[in-house]
């Protein structure tokens, strides 16, 4: 997802200022699309030059409140329904993981321990919001009904890698200089015995 149309997604719920922008994206997105204050104000003046968001109005210390056009709401609508969806992920987590076999044993063990910790903790928080919106504590309008879908989604890929960890943690991994069970040695074929010189 791009900024741009995470910023206008949220302004089509009603006018907002970069401060309350910022804001509703730790609240909505938190860790999942995470948008500093700064990338927020250079975008919605972008999006404000293109015509696409609009100054609704201007408060104390020049404080501006924005409001979505009709050209902003077009455009994420075909952002929604025509634009190719992007599938990458960077998630660090992984990323570490393809080098585990450079981490010391008791090293890796209290990472990935951590990293478990850190998803389930995760997936209690987002299940919290989830069953807040269950019970209706903030209404059930169009908005809100899809806000449910997506921390759905966050419940089950936190509550995934969470699961992902504790696998890890039971997985012998060697590091270098040492062998995992089975391990052949050097030079040893597959199901033969290291033999003795003859004669020794």
């Amino acid at each position: 997802m791009s900024l741009r149309h995470g910023l206008l997604g949220l302004l089509a719920e009603g006018p907002a200022s970069g401060y309350d922008l910022a804001r509703r994206f730790q609240e909505v997105l938190g860790t999942v699309w995470p948008a500093q204050h700064p990338k927020i104000y250079a975008e919605l003046n972008r999006l404000a030059g293109e015509g696409l968001i609009e100054v609704e109005s201007e408060g104390p210390r020049g404080r501006k409140a924005y409001r979505i056009t009709d050209g902003g709401l077009a455009e994420v609508k075909r952002w929604l329904s025509t634009g190719e969806v992007d599938h990458t992920m960077r998630l660090q987590s992984l990323l570490r993981s393809v080098f585990f076999w450079l981490m010391e044993p008791e090293d890796l063990r209290r990472h990935l321990a951590e990293e478990a910790r850190f998803f389930a903790e995760m997936a209690t928080v987002y299940r919290s919001h989830a069953e807040a919106k269950d019970r209706g504590d903030f209404g059930d309008s169009p908005a809100t009904q899809s806000l449910r879908i997506a921390i759905e989604g966050a419940v089950r890929l936190y509550q995934s890698l969470g699961e992902w960890a504790e696998w890890a943690q039971t997985v012998p991994l060697a590091t270098p200089g040492q062998k995992t069970p089975g391990q052949k040695t050097s030079g040893q074929k597959s199901g033969a015995s290291p033999k003795s010189k003859k004669g020794a």
